[in-house]
């Protein structure tokens, strides 16, 4: 599908970004702001349609030494950009949230869960906007991800710090992240959590494919433990939501609990859809094609 929007506007606080954003793109519209701040979200979403909520903070250690701030931003901030969602009259208002979401063991979960949780209750009330998530694991190439991590070690001639081998992870690409939102946007009719399906593989194999790739199969490797907070496999679908879920080729979508729909295909009781049961990639073409399709090309540069 075609998309031309008559304008584009990014609202965020990082200045920075926005400038090297603005070189890149420069027919779109910047605004520094805070999505705590409910009057600049008011501004921003004026005569808007469609709402794309990716502010968060997001990084496990830090929500953890500081779990106000991230109660703050992903929870607070978020129910004031629902409310000013309402208020501009946005026809869909799409939340991005985490596996960290499902099952939380750490703050940043715990807050993302409960951002999914005030935005998807939003259509219980009399609403013109459709309110909904899409959810999703490890993006390659995001910022804060191994990947990167690893590439800037090889580069500086460090061990690579792998935290357990058997470690797993699903491997989502930023366009098919991006093609999950929009999926969400055409798809939704309010309450949904939509989750694209992804393979998965052991941190162990992803540091052995990008030392194969470096021509270096022997660099070595350090192992760290895990780290405070985190999971040692990620979940997009709990055994809970299984149950109402309709199932697609790509995609997964939960239905909210208070409303049947007519096409729930339920999954056997007890199943989750996670890191550790879904397809596994092992090292060869097909991991590889994925790390050139990453997000971030000049990672391996």
């Amino acid at each position: 599908m075609e998309k031309e929007p008559k304008e584009i506007r990014i609202l965020s606080r990082d200045e920075k970004k926005q400038w090297d954003m603005q070189r890149q793109f420069p027919d779109f519209e910047y605004l520094l702001g805070d999505v705590r701040d409910a009057t600049r979200l008011a501004v921003a979403m004026e005569g808007v349609d469609y709402v794309f909520h990716a502010a968060a903070l997001k990084q496990v250690g830090s929500c953890e030494k500081d779990p106000f701030e991230a109660v703050q931003t992903n929870i607070m901030g978020s129910y004031q950009a629902c409310l000013a969602a309402r208020r501009a009259g946005v026809k869909t208002f799409v939340a991005l949230s985490t596996d960290k979401a499902v099952k939380p063991v750490n703050a940043m979960g715990t807050s993302k869960a409960m951002m999914e949780k005030m935005v998807c209750s939003q259509n219980q009330k009399n609403c013109q906007t459709v309110f909904c998530c899409v959810r999703y694991g490890n993006v390659m190439g995001s910022r804060g991800s191994v990947i990167p991590l690893f590439m800037d070690q090889l580069e500086q001639g460090q061990p690579l710090t792998v935290t357990v081998p058997e470690m797993t992870r699903f491997l989502l690409t930023l366009d098919q992240s991006v093609e999950l939102v929009f999926h969400a946007m055409t798809q939704a009719r309010g309450g949904e959590i939509f989750v694209r399906k992804a393979p998965a593989c052991t941190i162990q194999t992803l540091a052995d494919t990008i030392r194969q790739r470096a021509g270096q199969p022997d660099y070595p490797i350090e192992i760290t433990g895990i780290r405070r907070g985190e999971k040692l496999h990620e979940v997009l679908v709990n055994e809970y939501e299984m149950q109402r879920v309709s199932e697609k080729e790509e995609f997964y979508t939960i239905y909210p609990d208070d409303r049947f729909q007519g096409d729930w295909t339920p999954q056997p009781l007890g199943s989750e859809f996670a890191s550790h049961n879904t397809r596994q990639l092992l090292p060869g073409p097909e991991l590889e094609n994925l790390l050139d399709a990453m997000g971030d090309p000049e990672s391996f540069h």
